[in-house]
């Protein structure tokens, strides 16, 4: 099953930045079990969240020509946490992209509070690299079928998406 850990974009320059918003709701299953009486965002979802953002920046320079998949995460720290009531704004910088890859800076933060930052890297997977099968991309978040993801951001209103 896919799990799309971003709503909506509210910024996106390609080849720069872009902000995402994810709201935090009790409609999510994950939040009745973490923590029972203290329902918090866990911090891999987050982190995801913020891979989804950066990893869409990325793919975007090169209009989705490589599947873009997380490499690593070589540093992030959480701060503090996001709970019900919350939306979390995702920021991500492009740091680095190379034809093999990329690199961007992210933070977290709930209104001014920053809740998380840190380093994510990715690669480029190319469909004949990768033992020239055919790649089935929605095993793989970071690809152009995510792009309608990006329409409302897009639209500016939030109620119109532009073709």
């Amino acid at each position: 099953m896919r799990w799309i850990w971003i709503d909506r974009f509210v910024e996106f320059v390609n080849g720069s930045h872009a902000k995402a918003i994810k709201n935090v709701t009790l409609s999510e299953d994950h939040l009745h079990d973490h923590f029972p009486g203290f329902p918090v965002m866990p911090q891999s979802l987050m982190l995801e969240g913020m891979a989804q953002t950066g990893g869409i920046l990325l793919g975007k320079v090169n209009e989705f020509n490589h599947v873009v998949i997380l490499a690593k995460v070589p540093k992030m720290t959480f701060h503090s946490w996001a709970i019900p009531g919350d939306t979390l704004t995702y920021t991500a910088k492009l740091i680095d992209a190379r034809p093999e890859g990329g690199m961007v800076e992210v933070e977290a933060h709930v209104g001014e509070r920053l809740v998380a930052n840190g380093e994510i890297v990715f690669a480029h997977v190319d469909e004949k690299a990768a033992g020239g099968g055919k790649i089935d991309q929605k095993n793989f978040v970071f690809s152009m079928r995510l792009l309608g993801v990006m329409d409302v951001g897009k639209a500016g209103d939030g109620l119109t998406p532009t073709p």
